[in-house]
């Protein structure tokens, strides 16, 4: 199962980058983060004609939205609310025995103090919960797979520069701390950091406020894809396909693709 996470950034707008990216990737399995698109307008016709016969959307008007595509039967879908906001960002679906959790963890505004920015506050609050649910399940013996726009980059070779990173959100200490927190709560596999070592720097997130980005490189990775222990064994490689962030009209955020035997 090749299964691929992409921060879309308006599903509508990229449809042709979509096939682009099916076309280098071929997943099995493609979950998307910010669609932006209600439920009712969500193109199914466009994914069906790429082979993604099963899709599950859970999505609202110009904001947030996450759906799972495809090639095998979806079962058991899903989806959870978390802090008292249906705001779209966690959908769960059954596929070959493995539990997939696309989920969009919060951005939280630009100041990291949750005293000072209630949108920081609401991404720690966020964070807590999945991470105490997840927890909750420990022990139960079902293979998971957690991917998605964490909104993190909780290593120092994940930011261009972890020094003056500290203060930006996203790689704060309490944010970082809370990434840890989440990976423990089901003992968590990093499967990207599984394939390319902590040491080498990557990012899957590169801002639009930059005149070029692929020149300045100040990229972060937000963008992760974690498996439970027992699926270890089955994991083949792991890429971020870059390539993306060029294409017009772009999203600030590139594919990252795990496969599994």
């Amino acid at each position: 199962m090749r299964i691929a996470t992409w921060n879309v950034n308006s599903v509508r707008l990229r449809l042709e980058q979509l096939g682009r990216i099916d076309e280098a990737l071929r997943p099995d399995v493609l979950c998307l983060q910010e669609t932006k698109v209600s439920d009712n307008l969500f193109p199914h016709d466009a994914f069906t004609a790429l082979g993604y016969a099963h899709v599950a959307a859970l999505g609202q008007k110009s904001y947030n939205g996450v759906a799972i595509a495809s090639r095998r039967p979806l079962t058991d879908v899903t989806t959870r609310n978390w802090c008292g906001r249906e705001d779209c960002r966690h959908l769960i679906a059954t596929i070959d025995g493995l539990e997939v959790h696309c989920l969009y963890v919060p951005a939280g505004g630009d100041i990291p103090d949750p005293e000072a920015n209630e949108k920081f506050a609401h991404k720690l609050a966020f964070l807590d919960a999945v991470t105490t649910w997840f927890a909750d399940q420990s022990g139960d013996g079902v293979p998971r797979v957690l991917l998605g726009d964490f909104n993190i980059a909780p290593l120092e070779s994940d930011v261009w520069s972890h020094r003056q990173m500290l203060k930006v959100v996203s790689h704060s200490p309490v944010e970082i701390a809370k990434a840890g927190e989440l990976q423990t709560s089901l003992a968590w596999l990093d499967a990207v950091r599984h394939f390319i070592p902590p040491s080498q720097r990557l990012s899957t997130w590169w801002s639009y406020r930059s005149a070029d980005w692929k020149s300045s490189d100040r990229g972060r990775r937000l963008d992760h894809i974690w498996v439970t222990p027992e699926l270890a064994p089955r994991l083949v490689g792991a890429e971020i396909f870059p390539e993306s962030r060029g294409w017009q009209p772009a999203s600030d955020h590139v594919p990252v693709l795990v496969e599994l035997s």
